[in-house]
């Protein structure tokens, strides 16, 4: 394209397929578009001729037409230009949402190590901003790029039908304003808007770290310096901004030329035919004063193609996040049936990293009970990603019913699996909300159930609103410890039958963590349970215990069996457990 590069235009491209724009009611904005505009011109023209005219002074009775033309033209522009807003902006809102929940999809569908390379802020800038940018493309650049053409190709046939020396001019001056002005400010808007992204993918992200750690900020003395470079920041946007308004003025200037030069020339070429015989002084008038309403479809679009290289900048970044290293193809076709879960020789790790662990066999069926330990930083984590299918196994196997994890759509993955991981996020929403992520029919009745489950029951009876209290973003509004019970009430609610746990306890007092262990192991008799905890005084429940450890290298699973048989058995085991009955008093 003469505006854009390819990159760009083929990312625009590949973004308009994603807004998915309902083409009956695009067609239907360019009309009412068009009406409007064309009501305008006609407007103008028909003025010309009452006035020229009424100069005549002929009978009134000739004039009333005209004067009833006005009118209509005056009062249709208003309301057709209603409709076209109203029909454009219908179809670039629901395109935003189409593309927005697209992208979304699409993360969703994409690896863990993908995923987690892309920072909060610039998600936010993309997901957010770049969207807007694209939806705007349709009102702001290719809605009006239409009309303009439409309007201008009818004006110029009309001004034919009169003087068509005249409609020349009127063409000529009409591509100078609607296309060599653009084009001149194309470079300039381009170097201005590339400072405008970095500077507003920057500001995205300073105010996500100043409002997720505004305490650690001032623990550390450290506001003053993120306001100071967010004002920075602020600043850099705001030039960026006003270099991109300078091509406009340029723009504005040359369509005030165009309109000047198509004045003069009508003047000039109707006078011309006038003395010829072949115009009147009445046609005159029209044809000079026709142009002064022709240029208001091409005055916008120097503001359209600053539109259009600040969409195709906000879809390539777009396009970036669904494309780069394609992911391994997922069959959505496979169906697990007996959701049995077996980790082979495995060895975890994240991609691009180190292997942490090896060597890890386990089988996990919907009526077994397993949990591992460790120290910290150990895999286990990891390892409950792994075995969900969402980081790939640095060697060895996960399989459900024979088929790799990893392999299977998210969608059928989650059927079958559900993890819950330490950090699992709390949005900000209702508690009965942040329930029903797992489950979206939950009832209140289930939901006070699955709260009394988790320890957490009598707390959510107790809030104002109970359980259409809302909650901060990231469980900001309640305790650590409350935040890991309603989490531990989510995977409650999901009907996957394997579940994986990470640190259920965790933030939670010894007995009362002991208490919700013990019943996450004992009453989903219909489930397999796998936990993964620090815990090791109420996993009696466990139907086996595998115990990671490492002396340098990868870590690897030292032990393994029921809880009472590790503490007969292993002294490092029996250490641990003694270690947390005396430091918790029990």
């Amino acid at each position: 394209m003469i505006f854009l590069e390819k990159d760009e235009a083929r990312a625009l491209r590949k973004s308009l397929r994603l807004l998915k724009i309902d083409k009956k009611w695009f067609a239907l904005s360019v009309l009412f578009g068009s009406l409007g505009l064309g009501a305008a011109v006609a407007l103008g023209a028909t003025s010309a001729w009452l006035i020229a005219r009424a100069s005549q002074m002929p009978p009134v009775l000739t004039l009333s037409v005209a004067a009833t033309a006005v009118r209509l033209f005056g009062i249709s522009r208003a309301v057709l230009r209603y409709l076209e807003r109203l029909s454009s902006h219908w179809v670039a809102l629901s395109g935003m949402g189409s593309l927005r929940s697209g992208v979304y999809e699409r993360l969703a569908e994409s690896s863990t190590s993908k995923v987690a390379g892309i920072k909060r802020g610039d998600l936010l800038a993309r997901t957010g901003a770049d969207v807007d940018a694209v939806g705007d493309f349709v009102v702001k650049s290719l809605l009006p790029t239409a009309v303009a053409l439409v309007v201008g190709v009818c004006t110029c046939l009309g001004i034919a039908l009169l003087d068509p020396a005249c409609a020349v001019v009127l063409a000529i001056c009409l591509l100078l304003s609607g296309f060599v002005s653009p084009l001149l400010s194309a470079r300039a808007t381009r170097r201005a808007e590339l400072a405008n992204q970095i500077s507003r993918t920057e500001m995205s992200v300073s105010a996500m770290t100043m409002l997720d750690g505004a305490a650690e900020l001032a623990v550390l003395g450290r506001t003053d310096a993120m306001d100071a470079h967010f004002v920075k920041t602020d600043e850099a946007l705001t030039k960026a901004k006003n270099q991109a308004a300078y091509p406009n003025g340029w723009a504005s200037a040359m369509n005030d030329v165009a309109t000047s030069l198509s004045v003069i020339g009508a003047i000039i070429f109707g006078t011309w035919a006038m003395h010829a015989s072949t115009l009147s002084p009445v046609g005159l008038a029209v044809v000079v004063l026709t142009p002064l309403s022709a240029f208001e479809g091409t005055a916008l679009l120097g503001p359209a193609t600053v539109q259009l290289i600040s969409s195709a900048g906000a879809a390539k970044r777009i396009i970036s996040l669904l494309d780069g290293e394609q992911d391994t193809e997922k069959d959505s076709t496979i169906q697990v049936k007996s959701n049995v879960l077996k980790a082979t020789d495995l060895a975890i790790g994240w991609p691009g990293g180190p292997t942490i662990a090896t060597g890890i066999n386990l089988t996990l069926t919907p009526s077994s009970r397993t949990a591992i330990v460790g120290p910290s930083g150990i895999g286990k984590s990891t390892l409950l990603f792994t075995l969900a299918g969402l980081l790939e196994p640095k060697s060895g196997t996960v399989e459900i019913d024979g088929v790799p994890v990893s392999s299977l759509s998210r969608q059928n993955a989650s059927k079958a699996i559900t993890v819950t991981a330490e950090d699992a996020h709390i949005f900000e929403t209702t508690v009965l909300e942040n329930i029903r992520v797992a489950r979206g029919d939950v009832t209140e009745t289930e939901a006070y159930d699955l709260l009394d489950r988790a320890g957490i029951g009598e707390w959510a009876r107790s809030l104002p609103e109970g359980l259409d209290t809302v909650i901060g973003s990231g469980g900001t509004t309640i305790s650590g410890g409350e935040r890991r019970r309603i989490l531990i009430a989510r995977a409650l609610a999901a009907t996957a039958p394997l579940m994986l746990l990470d640190e259920p306890g965790e933030h939670i007092d010894p007995a009362t963590a002991d208490k919700i262990l013990t019943e996450m192991l004992t009453s989903q008799s219909d489930k397999g349970v796998l936990v993964v905890t620090h815990r090791l005084s109420a996993l009696g429940a466990a139907d086996e215990v595998l115990m990671m450890a490492t002396d340098g290298g990868a870590a690897k699973v030292v032990a393994r069996g029921r809880h009472q048989e590790l503490l007969a058995n292993n002294e490092d085991y029996a250490w641990a457990a003694c270690q947390e009955e005396y430091a918790y008093g029990n």
